[in-house]
């Protein structure tokens, strides 16, 4: 069976502006000499690969080219070179192809707050053309195991808290029934409960129905539970890609015992802090 993700020599650059000082005329004159905008790598040359059904963690500070992987990926950017195919599928050739195939979920979700979660998932469902006689029983079955209260399930989404709204975000994604599931920090900003409600769904989706996925975080201890493989990635390069076990015996070398979070920050030199409260993620 072939990979159900390949990324080769992948690459993605953007064209960012220049904080100018516009304080003094000598700056002013100079700003209107020196380039306004200035290129910015996200993702530098990146290969690798994923196994179907596998779990394939991405961690790495704020700004190291995640996201912009992610959206490489779902086809929301283009590569500026290099390739990704999923399933087979060139993301950028047979881009209609890929989308039929994968589904995402983001750490900001959209949504139409006005309107219920059954409201916003009938839309997604209308939009990706499922059997109105099908959907809403597994709209159901997706948000019970997800732990949100039937109750719940026709209030306005802005009524809901942010936990509640991100399984929403969940049952959207797999009401198609992906084969592969990219999801960007799905379970930041969510109460300990919600995040292991929204982990343990995780797992019972790859048990169940063999679907991959493809997760970034940065939440160490997420990434080590629910990962077979993670890649730790700082300025759009992979530094490292292993099992969480054998990350920590590299790092560790005398088969000491060490954290994810302690090989995190070895390979990258950059700590973890704790978003000023108690939450790890990184800066």
């Amino acid at each position: 069976m072939s990979s159900a993700l390949e990324c080769h020599n992948t690459r993605k650059t953007f064209c960012v502006r220049k904080e100018m000082n516009e304080g003094s005329i000598l700056s002013r004159v100079i700003n209107r000499l020196v380039p306004k905008y200035k290129i910015v790598p996200a993702v530098e040359g990146l290969t690798f690969h994923v196994e179907p059904g596998e779990i394939f963690g991405i961690l790495g500070p704020n700004g190291s080219g995640k996201s912009t992987l992610i959206r490489l990926i779902s086809t929301l950017l283009l590569p500026d070179e290099g390739s990704i195919t999923v399933f087979g599928h060139d993301v950028v050739k047979d881009r209609l192809e890929v989308r039929k195939l994968i589904n995402r979920v983001s750490v900001d979700a959209a949504f139409f707050k006005g309107l219920s979660a059954m409201e916003n998932l009938s839309y997604a469902a209308r939009l990706y053309g499922l059997d109105k006689d099908v959907w809403p029983g597994m709209a159901s079955d997706i948000l019970s195991r997800l732990g949100l209260e039937r109750e719940k399930l026709h209030e306005p989404l802005e009524d809901l808290s942010r936990g509640m709204q991100q399984k929403v975000a969940v049952a959207r994604a797999l009401l198609t029934d992906p084969l592969l599931l990219l999801l960007d920090e799905p379970t930041t900003g969510l109460d300990p409960v919600s995040k292991r409600e929204v982990q343990d769904f995780i797992l019972e989706e790859r048990e169940q129905r063999g679907t991959t996925v493809v997760l970034t975080t940065h939440d160490m201890y997420e990434a080590e539970r629910l990962c077979d493989r993670v890649a730790i990635i700082d300025h759009g390069r992979f530094v490292a890609l292993d099992t969480p076990e054998n990350l920590k015996l590299k790092v560790s070398g005398n088969g000491e015992n060490v954290t994810l979070e302690e090989v995190f920050f070895v390979l990258t030199g950059k700590e973890l802090k704790y978003n000023g409260k108690s939450e790890c993620v990184s800066e």
